[in-house]
């Protein structure tokens, strides 16, 4: 956008970027220029200080021009004081009239080299603040395969394939997909994350690839879509199942070509997007069921992750433990806190249905409600008042396969008796809790009459 109120000026450097291929807006005054902003999203903004209805500075103390809009302010020979205002302001560079317009490429190359460089030095110092994702020995074999996708992500530079992570609920997929994020090549843009279960049908369109001023009711300005508010970063797509097949169909074609159209647009827009999709449910079943597009699954499972249960990862829960309580502490400003050996049992022998997440909460929960300087969890199960399993029961980490008379289709069924039995008898429920369809859970109490079931 060229706000300016000298129209020759105003034209001549608009038709010299137009004929460098940009889309341009123009605006003679700030009132113009407060509209455009309000109805439109800009790269760069070309600002003039002196303005007949104001100070176009007003638009950067207002906090009107997005903060990744690259600003370069103009002003008359000799207003230095005013561009070092706006530098103060953050704006990225300023042009002393008359000038060359041939020179604005070069102007706007430098602005966008020191916008790149700002966001290092914010991803850097947010690198330090965080503590990083815990892989430990158990995640070992995820961490070799993210390697491998880094290497081949320098390897192409652009247009980067998209990652599947599997995993779930509370797992750490959302962790791993700021990881692969902060540590490849696009660590400097922008990332975005939309959580597509909590996104409503009816919006779900908008949001995802934006719409046109007067698409819909209450459509009173241009709207950018979340893709375009990641281009040339990376975003996450948590949950992709629950979008419907028709945004599922545009999601693929928006990987596929590069490209979305608003709603109520007509023309295609550029986006260069890195996808990172997450879900925990199996995608294969989702396809069967006709939830989940079977070319969007070719599509994404490329780099394929899985993150496996908190339950899987043996004494890793204990090092993982005690990295969080650590950080609790220093958040909440508590002197440290230890973990009992009762209570180091206790986080080994549960189950932790809501995996890491459930693991902070406990954590939380034991530094407020705990008043001794150990945590013990007394309250989870797995402590010496629970039985131990039975070594003869298959149904038990410790069972010996090798005594025989282990009968699959019997484990099978006791299994779906079990997920029953958790869902109150609601096959559609029990179907979700064992990651399979519906029609398999009649099969198996009604497909075979001599069974068990």
């Amino acid at each position: 956008m060229i706000v300016e109120d000298e129209a020759l000026l105003r034209r001549r450097l608009g038709a010299h970027l137009r004929h460098l291929g940009a889309e341009v807006s123009e605006a003679g005054s700030l009132g113009q220029g407060r509209r455009h902003l309000a109805e439109s999203g800009f790269d760069f903004v070309l600002l003039d200080v002196n303005l007949p209805d104001g100070s176009g500075l007003d638009l950067l103390r207002g906090s009107e021009i997005p903060p990744d809009a690259g600003v370069v302010v103009m002003t008359a020979e000799g207003g230095v004081e005013g561009a070092v205002e706006a530098m103060r302001l953050g704006a990225l560079d300023y042009l002393a009239k008359p000038f060359d317009p041939a020179i604005l490429p070069l102007v706007m190359k430098r602005a966008r080299r020191t916008r790149q460089h700002s966001r290092v030095s914010e991803h850097e110092r947010a690198a330090k603040e965080e503590s990083g994702f815990f892989f430990g020995r158990s995640l070992e074999p995820l961490r070799e395969r993210l390697d491998r996708i880094l290497a081949a992500d320098r390897r192409l530079g652009t247009h980067l394939s998209p990652v599947l992570i599997i995993g779930e609920t509370g797992s750490g997929k959302s962790s791993i997909a700021r990881w692969i994020h902060r540590n490849g090549p696009r660590a400097d843009q922008p990332m975005v994350e939309v959580n597509c279960s909590a996104l409503p049908e009816s919006l779900a369109e908008s949001e995802l690839f934006g719409s046109e001023r007067g698409a819909f009711t209450d459509a009173r300005s241009t709207r950018q879509g979340l893709f375009e508010a990641a281009h040339g970063g990376t975003l996450f797509l948590d949950e992709l199942p629950s979008l419907s097949s028709a945004i599922q169909a545009k999601v693929l074609t928006a990987i596929e070509d590069r490209t979305i159209r608003r709603i109520g647009g007509t023309r295609q827009i550029a986006v260069d997007v890195r996808v990172i999709a997450a879900t925990n449910r199996d995608l294969r079943v989702a396809v069967e069921s006709g939830e989940f597009r079977e070319d969007l699954l070719h599509r994404l499972d490329l780099f394929r992750l899985r993150l496996p249960p908190l339950h899987e990862r043996g004494d890793d829960i204990l090092v993982l433990a005690e990295r969080l309580l650590t950080q609790l502490c220093a958040r909440h400003r508590l002197p440290p806190r230890r973990i009992t050996e009762e209570g180091r049992r206790r986080l080994l022998a549960y189950r932790w249905p809501g995996n890491v997440r459930e693991l902070a909460h406990e954590l939380e929960r034991g530094l407020v409600f705990e008043d001794s300087a150990a945590l013990d969890f007394a309250h989870l199960p797995g402590g010496s008042e629970f039985p131990a399993a039975d070594p003869s029961d298959w149904l038990n980490p410790g069972y010996d396969f090798s005594h025989g008379g282990f009968v699959l289709d019997d484990a099978v069924n006791r299994l779906v008796q079990l997920a029953l039995k958790q869902a109150d008898g609601n096959a559609s429920q029990a179907a979700r809790m064992l990651g399979v369809t519906r029609d398999f859970i009649r099969y198996r109490l009604y497909g075979d009459r001599k069974g068990t079931l």
